[in-house]
């Protein structure tokens, strides 16, 4: 695997990629790598012939009271990771290499609406800052496919529509959440977390199951369903943020006839803040 650390290496690396009309996969991530993200590359290496990660930890998408300069930078042990999953390519910029003017004076992206509500709403600005890094990662790599996890599911359908409205040519992958035997959904920020906490934190996955056994059994009152859900959150130690349950399609509140749902909860637990999802699909 070769690293690259500017724009010009990485497109010069590319370019003879390109013209042998190879397929380009590409991973975007923020480092601190986990099985999770192996998951990522190894769907990329099924993917395409050439596999593109980049890890770069965007400020744009963090705001003044969150957790920037205590995010792991480990850069070594991600190489490792990445090359012995057959990653070809790692784009590891600086803020400077990306922000060359300064984060305030940068370009940005934002895809209304849906940038807004659940994560939106208690991370304002957060969206424009993913929309903006990802849409310069696929000016700067080209991929003709990205694979995202389907932790971040708000994240997936803002990439989405996206690449959507702006008529961009890469085709996004979603790829199921991994998970440890507990059930907690793999996370950098898993790693926030004390011993007794991450045992707490497989609370969150069982009361999503609880919520969408109800769902199938027919109880129609989400609200209902949603707050009992808090309810059992906070009381094994979690502060709420938010419970819903959402149409998948475009994360609005659905409609009594809406068949393919998804649950989607954030919660905090100690220093770390977690999220998780699960999908529904009525007969």
């Amino acid at each position: 695997m070769k690293t690259f650390h500017t724009v010009a290496e990485l497109r010069t690396a590319l370019k003879s990629e390109r013209l042998q009309d190879k397929r380009i996969a590409f991973v975007p991530t923020m480092g601190n790598l986990h099985e999770g993200h192996m998951d990522l590359i190894r769907r990329a290496r099924l993917e395409g012939d050439v596999v593109v990660s980049s890890i770069f930890v965007n400020p744009m998408q963090f705001s003044a009271n969150e957790d920037l300069e205590r995010y792991p930078r480990t850069l070594k042990e991600d190489q490792a990771l990445l090359e012995s999953n057959g990653c070809d390519f790692l784009f590891a910029p600086s803020a400077l290499e990306m922000y060359p003017d300064g984060k305030r004076s940068q370009t940005q992206i934002e895809v209304t609406g849906l940038s807004d509500i659940l994560c939106g709403a208690t991370r304002p600005g957060h969206f424009v800052g993913v929309a903006t890094v990802v849409t310069k990662l696929f000016n700067i790599v080209m991929p003709d496919c990205a694979i995202f996890g389907n932790k971040d599911y708000q994240q997936l359908k803002v990439i989405e529509d996206m690449v959507r409205d702006l008529s961009s040519n890469v085709e996004i992958i979603g790829v199921e959440i991994a998970r440890a035997e507990s059930g907690l959904a793999l996370s950098s920020r898993n790693g926030y977390l004390t011993e007794a906490e991450r045992n707490t934190a497989t609370t969150i996955y069982q009361t999503l199951l609880w919520a969408k056994q109800h769902i199938l059994e027919g109880h129609v009152s989400y609200a209902d369903i949603c707050e009992q859900a808090q309810q059992k959150l906070e009381t094994v130690g979690f502060k709420r943020d938010y419970f819903e349950i959402r149409a998948q399609h475009d994360l609005l509140t659905p409609s009594e006839k809406e068949k393919r749902l998804v649950i989607l909860v954030a919660a905090y637990l100690g220093k770390a803040r977690l999220i998780d999802n699960l999908t529904v699909e009525l007969p």
